[in-house]
């Protein structure tokens, strides 16, 4: 069972304050149509009061708000671009209607990004993908052994151990019970497991990533079926992973039936005439992505870049689902000059992106000419209220200031602070950004956030 999150929401508030309006309207309508009759005709002709009106809480942005000046912008943001803490600092702000750059420092320089390299990853997924596309994992029998089965995975790192009664770490996962209760349905006497995890190919670690990712809780080797992405305990968001998570899918599988899991072992090739007995299904591509982003999830990562790849005929492996992303990037106008990557996920110190297509990605999205990845917005954290920012921007006037009209998808590794997204200015003005620091000081992630919340208090239009 994953841990309850609070999620704040401008939306709830908002509604609350409908909701609360509505409310008074009708304890009012109350008072006045009852309760007794009149004991004279004064009472009977006293004026009502005004009924109270609930106008509506959300409202669009003007298209006509000042744009921020580049040399406005430059005075506000140079004190706090100059803070050591930075480090090698990179970045650009851009004008979301008119795509037009205001600011810029380095842009063009490659630089390590951790996680948010997922958002090349969302974007690709959007240009290519089904929004409902769902990984489908299977059992399969061998017609020349009856009493074996064999766990056919499909690239979903969402499958859960869990008991039909109890939650599962990602909502909605398929569960291997369900597997198990088909094959009882289907009638086979099951004495062996093995587990097909041919659909991924290469390394399952990539350049770049430490073996102690697995023990700290961020990374699992990528392997085309696994339990809860790996988490050995899926009730903790620090739970450690498992090296072996095909394996255990599969000794999961074998548990349900009394078969010794001790000698489940991997098919060394997809069984020929094989035939599928049992079939479950991921949750769909939109609420992946979204646990993908707010969670940054690199297991989850991985897996959507590799479900790019096998939808653009390439390898189901780092390389594929690296060229993949980047192939559809380039083919939506986005300049990738500078990009090398070897994981989806961020999570390579190897890994380098310019803030140049980073603001192009989240412009893209912004933006009204590739409708396909507006999505992007939604899913990415919101200041002070989700995700990875809902404990930012929460301890100072100024972050406080940004909390709610910001939302971007952060990057944090070992001397790395990372943040592109969309913020909304004190004159109603959107615009995206890019903001990049390697080799950052002790309050590196401070720095950063206090960059970002000065686009959101600037007051830099024209």
């Amino acid at each position: 069972m994953r841990p309850a999150r609070w999620r704040r929401s401008t939306h709830v508030v908002i509604g609350v304050a409908v909701l609360l309006v509505v409310a008074a309207v009708v304890a009012v309508a109350a008072v006045v149509t009852s309760g007794g009759h009149s004991t004279s005709d004064a009472a009977a002709v006293k004026p009502q009061p005004t009924p109270a009106l609930a106008a509506p809480g959300v409202t669009p942005l003007s298209d006509t708000a000042p744009k921020p000046t580049t040399d406005k912008l430059t005075a506000v943001l140079a004190p706090l671009v100059a803070d050591p803490n930075l480090g090698m600092f990179t970045g650009r702000v851009t004008d979301a209607i008119t795509g037009a750059q205001l600011w810029a420092q380095g842009a063009n320089v490659p630089m390590q990004p951790a996680s948010v390299n997922k958002l090349l990853t969302t974007a690709a997924a959007l240009l290519t993908l089904d929004r409902d596309a769902r990984l489908t994992t299977t059992v399969q029998t061998d017609p020349d052994d009856p009493g074996l089965i064999i766990l056919k995975g499909g690239g979903d790192p969402t499958l859960s151990a869990a008991p039909p009664s109890t939650p599962t770490w990602y909502r909605d996962a398929a569960r291997i019970s369900d597997l198990a209760e088909q094959v009882r349905k289907a009638g086979v006497a099951v004495t062996a497991v093995q587990v097909d995890a041919t659909a991924f190919s290469g390394p399952t670690m990539a350049p770049g990533w430490d073996p102690l990712d697995i023990l700290n809780g961020d990374i699992a080797p990528m392997e085309a079926v696994m339990l809860d992405a790996g988490r050995i305990q899926p009730v903790s968001v620090d739970s450690r992973r498992s090296a072996t998570p095909a394996l255990d899918a599969g000794r999961a599988l074998a548990a349900a039936f009394g078969v010794d899991a001790a000698a489940v072992t991997f098919v060394p090739a997809p069984v020929a005439n094989a035939k599928t007995i049992a079939t479950v299904q991921s949750p769909p591509l939109m609420e992946r992505l979204r646990e993908m982003m707010n969670a940054s999830d690199n297991v989850m990562a991985e897996s959507i870049g590799r479900e790019v790849a096998a939808a653009k005929g390439r390898p189901q492996s780092f390389t594929g689902g690296v060229q993949a992303v980047l192939g559809e990037l380039d083919a939506a106008g986005i300049d990738t000059t500078g990009a090398t990557l070897v994981d989806s996920s961020g999570l390579s110190v190897d890994d380098r992106l310019t803030a140049e297509t980073l603001d192009e990605v989240v412009g893209a999205a912004a933006g009204d000419k590739t409708p396909e990845l507006r999505p992007l917005v939604d899913v990415l954290p919101i200041a002070g209220g989700s995700g990875t920012l809902s404990n930012r921007y929460l301890d100072t006037d100024a972050g406080r200031a940004a909390a709610g009209f910001l939302r971007a998808k952060t990057g944090s590794l070992t001397g790395t602070n990372t943040l592109a997204g969309i913020v909304t200015d004190a004159s109603g003005r959107v615009l995206t950004f890019a903001l990049m620091s390697n080799n950052a000081g002790p309050t590196g992630r401070t720095a950063i956030d206090a960059l970002a919340a000065s686009l959101r208090s600037c007051g830099c239009g024209s």
